[in-house]
C-alpha cells in the first residue's frame, strides 16, 4: 500500500544517563511532528512550513536534516526523491541534548519509507539513521521507544532493551541557551586511562541493574561518569548549583542530558515536583532562565498514521 500523505510523531531522547555514553538512551514524552505530503512531479522539490517556539531557527530548505533524511532513504534504493510539502511542529527544543536531530532523521526515513510502500524492514532503517546521526544514543529510543543500550559489531549495530523502573521519575531541566554537540564534544580527551575505563565500565553495569531494580541507591552510584561530564560542565553555567539543588531535594541522580545543556535529574514520583521546582530555582539564582518538569518515559517511540504493520519489534 503506498500512500500520498503521512504524519510522522517522534519522541526527545536523553542519552548518556552519566556512563552510558554514545551507547545509552531513554525515550521521553515530548515530541516533533512531521507532515509529509507527496506532491506532482512538475512542483519544487521540497516546501518546508515550520511551527513552533523556534521554528526561525529551522531552515526550509534543502539543507533542512528532516528532509536531508527523507532523501537519504530514495538515495539508498538508488531512486529519485519525489517532490513533497512538509510541516513540522516543533515541541522539541533544538541544541538542548534532547535529541531533536534524531527525530529529524528517523522522522524523514518513517516518512519516506510509508510513503514508498514500506519497501525496507525497520532494522534496514535503523542503521540507516545511526549512520546518518554518527552514533545511536538518541537515534535507537527515538525509534524504538523504552531505555535502549546499543552494541557496535563489525557489520551492524545490535540493540537491547533496558527495564526502566516505574519507581523512577526523569525530570528535565532545560535552560533558554543552547550548547551545540560539535562544541560539546571539542572539550573532550582524545585519549582515556585504563582507570577511567574502568570506573565508566563498573558504573554503567551498576546504573543498568538500578533501572531494572528500582535501587536509588545503585542509581545514585551508576550515573557517575568520568568520559564526559567533568569536561562538559564547564560548558554549563550554574551546572554545580542545579547539580546540589536538585540532590538536596531527593533526586537520585544528576547527569548531562545528551551532549547538554539540559540536565537531566532521575527521582521518585513523591519528589518529582519538588526537584523541578528547586532546579530551577538553582538556575534563576545564577541569571539563567530554564523551563523544568517531569515527563514520563515514551515506550513506543516513532508512531505514525499509517501502521508500520510488516515488521516486528520483537528483536530489537
Amino acid at each position: 500500500m503506498v500512500v500520498s500523505k503521512v504524519v510522522v510523531e517522534v519522541p526527545a531522547t536523553s542519552a548518556n544517563l552519566g556512563p552510558g555514553f554514545d551507547c545509552l538512551g531513554v525515550a521521553l514524552t515530548l515530541y516533533n511532528q512531521f507532515e509529509f505530503i507527496l506532491q506532482e512531479a512538475s512542483a519544487s522539490p521540497v516546501e518546508i512550513v515550520v511551527t513552533g517556539e523556534e521554528a526561525k531557527a529551522v531552515s526550509q530548505g534543502s539543507d533542512n536534516l528532516l528532509y536531508r533524511a527523507f532523501t537519504k532513504f530514495y538515495e539508498h534504493l538508488g531512486e529519485s526523491p519525489p517532490a513533497v510539502t512538509i510541516k513540522i511542529q516543533l515541541g522539541v527544543p533544538l541544541s538542548r541534548g534532547l535529541g531533536s536531530s534524531a527525530t529529524a532523521i528517523v522522522g524523514g526515513l518513517l516518512a519516506a519509507n510509508a510513503l514508498s510502500g514500506n519497501p525496507l524492514q525497520e532494522w534496514e532503517l535503523l542503521q540507516i539513521a545511526i549512520a546518518l546521526e554518527g552514533h545511536p544514543d538518541n537515534i535507537v529510543p527515538a525509534f524504538l521507544g523504552g531505555c535502549r543500550l546499543s552494541i557496535p559489531t563489525d557489520k551492524h549495530w545490535e540493540v537491547c532493551q533496558i527495564p526502566w523502573s516505574d519507581d523512577f521519575v526523569p525530570v528535565v531541566a532545560i535552560p533558554n541557551f543552547e550548547l551545540s554537540t560539535q562544541e560539546a564534544r571539542s572539550v573532550l580527551p582524545s585519549q582515556f586511562s585504563r582507570d577511567v575505563a574502568i570506573f565508566n565500565s563498573s558504573h554503567l553495569g551498576v546504573l543498568l541493574r538500578a533501572l531494572e531494580t528500582g535501587n536509588s541507591h545503585w542509581l545514585g552510584l551508576g550515573m557517575q561518569d568520568q568520559l564526559h561530564q567533568p569536561y562538559r560542565q564547564q560548558l554549563i553555567p550554574g551546572y554545580p548549583q542545579v547539580e546540589e539543588a536538585a540532590l538536596s531535594a531527593g533526586a537520585y541522580g544528576v547527569a548531562i542530558s545528551g551532549a547538554g545543556p539540559t540536565l537531566l535529574a532521575i527521582t521518585s514520583k513523591g519528589d518529582a515536583m519538588k526537584v523541578a521546582e528547586v532546579m530551577q530555582n538553582a538556575w534563576e539564582k545564577e541569571a539563567v532562565q530554564a523551563t523544568v518538569y517531569p515527563l514520563d518515559i515514551n515506550a513506543t517511540g516513532a508512531t505514525f498514521n499509517y501502521p508500520f504493520s510488516e515488521v516486528s519489534r520483537q528483536n530489537l
